[in-house]
């Protein structure tokens, strides 16, 4: 079992990424596209990314971001990376370094010399001190969108030179999509997503919620979220009055299991728990907004053929 100092510092990681999506929101307000999102095109959104400064062919690329670091990679930029993130965990060949996303440190980003760093985050006074050095800086919020992921993806072959590729990646997104929307395995089917053990979870205005919907399952969160925010505490006495048919634990990674949730004080009746329906998510692919999210939908669709009856 994990210790107690342990699972602070994880819940941290929890409220940290929290914290991304609180600023993002509130920067950049809630998307409003109407639409199969799986089908849409390109569009600007209202989590547009904004670049300070446009380089021209970067070849010395700091990437703050773990989703920003799959999409170079995926384009077919990543000869021309040279150190991501401390969290940037894929690729496996990504130069991963002591940066931080969350507690930048801009002299220490500044020894690479860089000649673009892309970030998700600012705490206050990153890209002011990039700015500062002269250093090129684009900032693509937390996606609030499918959408968000195609422009995303677009601008990044746009700056590093590799248009062609993004669109490629953006097209085969959006065929994985189609197939997953074609064969909707979960309609009128209920679902929590577990993001920590103090119950926060996503709302189907989200992203990861819109890939779920996908799959024609229903958000038992939807009507807790009454201030609109997408990401709501909710209560156990909540989850118990809703007993969703399935439990997605985006929290696995962090010691949750089917065995821990039915130890939760009453949670052993849920139908979820009952039916043997608490899925383990992959943290990484659940929680980013990248190439990758083909994969995790498409998860999601096999652990639900594979319930028995």
């Amino acid at each position: 079992m994990t210790s107690p100092p342990i699972r602070t510092l994880l819940r941290m990681r929890v409220l940290a990424l929290l914290g991304v999506l609180v600023i993002a929101s509130a920067a950049c307000g809630t998307d409003s596209g109407g639409g199969d999102p799986a089908l849409s095109g390109i569009a600007t959104t209202t989590a547009a990314p904004t670049t300070t400064t446009a380089p021209d062919g970067p070849s010395a690329i700091i990437s703050l971001s773990p989703t920003a670091t799959e999409i170079l990679f995926a384009i077919g930029a990543g000869d021309q990376v040279v150190a991501v993130d401390n969290m940037s965990n894929y690729p496996a060949d990504a130069p991963v370094s002591g940066l931080s996303g969350f507690t930048p440190n801009v002299e220490a980003i500044a020894g690479y010399e860089p000649d673009l760093v892309v970030i998700s985050y600012d705490p206050g006074d990153l890209v002011e001190g990039l700015e500062a050095l002269e250093i090129p800086t684009v900032m693509q919020w937390a996606a609030n969108s499918i959408d968000d992921t195609y422009s995303q993806i677009t601008e990044l072959g746009q700056l590093t030179g590799h248009a062609a590729e993004a669109e490629a990646v953006n097209a085969s997104i959006r065929d994985g999509l189609a197939a997953v929307a074609g064969d909707p395995v979960g309609s009128e089917m209920t679902y929590f997503h577990e993001i920590d053990n103090t119950l926060y979870s996503a709302t189907s205005t989200t992203f990861v919620g819109q890939l779920y919907a996908l799959l024609g399952l229903e958000n038992i969160a939807d009507p807790a979220d009454e201030a609109g925010f997408g990401w709501p505490q909710l209560s156990a006495e909540f989850i118990l009055e809703s007993d969703p048919d399935i439990i997605f634990l985006a929290d696995a990674a962090w010691v949750e299991s089917a065995e821990t949730v039915a130890a939760r004080p009453g949670w052993d009746v849920l139908k979820a728990v009952k039916n043997g329906h608490v899925v383990p998510v992959d943290q990484d692919t659940s929680g980013r907004w990248g190439p990758r999210v083909v994969d995790f939908i498409e998860s999601v669709k096999a652990a639900i053929e594979g319930f028995e009856g």
